[in-house]
């Protein structure tokens, strides 16, 4: 075997395994880092550097991430943490630059075709798991996280209720791309199942915004403003109805309610709720204390111990907000780096060669943008994965600015 061959093998063995890791994103994180692994050894072996730079030298994207994951590292620098939180936080937040891998292996549309349904696909497994457990088909176990109650499969309800939104969305968008009505109304079919697990069956309070929130833009794109007003009627008709049955959203809203009206400041509190407004309120005081610069990557946990001493509040190493969070570590530059992070794909997916991968795209910023309000999600695995593999994907198509843009569903 020639060393061409050879590089070319390893780059597609490289692709292949970013295709199989999207298929792993919603089951299993071990999996997930093993195929990160070598989807790193095999972009490394597969050679063609020089033409992987001039690819990405000037993309937008690449230097986002990489500007960003950059001021992280600056973060470690200055202020005081535990040892091994500075490192812990920044190789959580370093996993975005697997973007920049992605980004240079996907320029070939058909490649990120094979992606994007790999992606499709193994949502309609986690979908089609979770209904079976919703139904009994599949007895509790000690493999499954969830109950017929709550009918997660391997990830968290938060995690789960994310990705079956986003599901929803993607499967509307293959709906609307979709030329022949049977597969047109397999997409549809998919999207509103996807639509009752988040609603009706799921209890994860954050894929209910996320879904709410692609559901607006949907109808954005679909007619304007018109599209928009519409959308926000049928949104709350919906959320009308499901509030109105019994089911996870009239429960965990009624919950919510309950437990924000039983808040006090100041007063320690273990309810799901109160404990993310007590995290939300010191946080803040924090920043008030370190507005500019504050107290560095990874230095959350430490701060944030110092101030609920004395209290009988708990410490944490998550304050459940990644704004907060990463303004509580790089002050008011980090706040608008993350700003940033979230803007450039968004001001950029225009340029993307088809008119599917643009919405999905900015789908895909308002998905992780949205949850970032009630979690902090880009160092939580499966969301800073899904976030970083999908710029990589979705932005590798990106041209020029001379470029004109799709006006169809191409």
């Amino acid at each position: 075997m020639t060393l061409t061959a050879f590089q070319k093998q390893s780059a597609d063995l490289a692709r292949g395994c970013a295709v199989a890791l999207a298929v792993s994103l919603p089951f299993s994180t071990a999996l997930d880092n093993v195929l990160l692994g070598l989807v790193l050894l095999c972009w490394l072996a597969g050679g063609n550097h020089r033409a992987y730079w001039e690819r990405l030298r000037h993309h937008p994207v690449a230097w986002t991430v990489a500007g960003f994951i950059a001021l992280l590292a600056l973060g470690l620098t200055y202020g005081e943490r535990a040892p091994g939180d500075g490192m812990h936080y920044f190789g959580k937040y370093a996993d975005l630059l697997f973007a920049v891998v992605f980004l240079s292996l996907f320029h070939d549309a058909e490649w990120r075709r094979r992606a994007l349904l790999a992606f499709a696909g193994s949502l309609v497994l986690l979908l089609a798991l979770s209904y079976s457990i919703r139904f009994g088909v599949i007895p509790p176990n000690h493999w499954i996280a969830g109950t017929p109650a709550n009918p997660v499969v391997f990830k968290q309800w938060i995690t789960h209720g994310i990705l079956m939104a986003f599901g929803a969305y993607l499967f509307t968008l293959f709906g609307l791309q979709a030329s022949q009505p049977g597969r047109r109304a397999v997409w549809y079919g998919l999207a509103l199942l996807a639509l009752g697990n988040v609603l009706f069956m799921i209890q994860g309070r954050t894929g209910y915004v996320v879904l709410a929130l692609l559901a607006l833009y949907l109808g954005y794109v679909w007619r304007g403003l018109a599209g928009l007003a519409i959308a926000a009627l049928c949104t709350s008709a919906v959320i009308a109805i499901a509030f109105i049955l019994p089911g996870a959203l009239h429960d965990r809203t009624e919950l919510a309610v309950r437990e924000f009206q039983q808040t006090q400041p100041g007063v320690a509190t273990q309810t799901s709720v109160g404990r993310r407004i007590e995290f939300y309120r010191n946080s803040l005081a924090i920043i008030r204390d370190h507005p500019l610069l504050g107290v560095g990557t990874g230095g959350f946990p430490y701060a944030y111990e110092k101030q609920v001493a004395g209290t009988a509040m708990a410490p944490t190493r998550n304050p459940h907000n990644e704004y907060l969070h990463l303004t509580l570590q790089l002050g008011i530059v980090g706040l608008m780096a993350l700003f940033v992070l979230f803007w450039v794909p968004w001001q950029t997916a225009p340029r993307l060669p088809t008119w599917h991968e643009q919405h999905l795209a900015r789908g895909l910023v308002l998905t992780i943008a949205a949850g970032c309000l009630f979690n902090s999600l880009l160092i939580d695995h499966a969301e800073r994965l899904l976030f970083a593999w999908g710029l990589g994907v979705l932005f590798a198509g990106l041209q020029s600015p001379s470029t004109p843009l799709p006006s169809d569903r191409t």
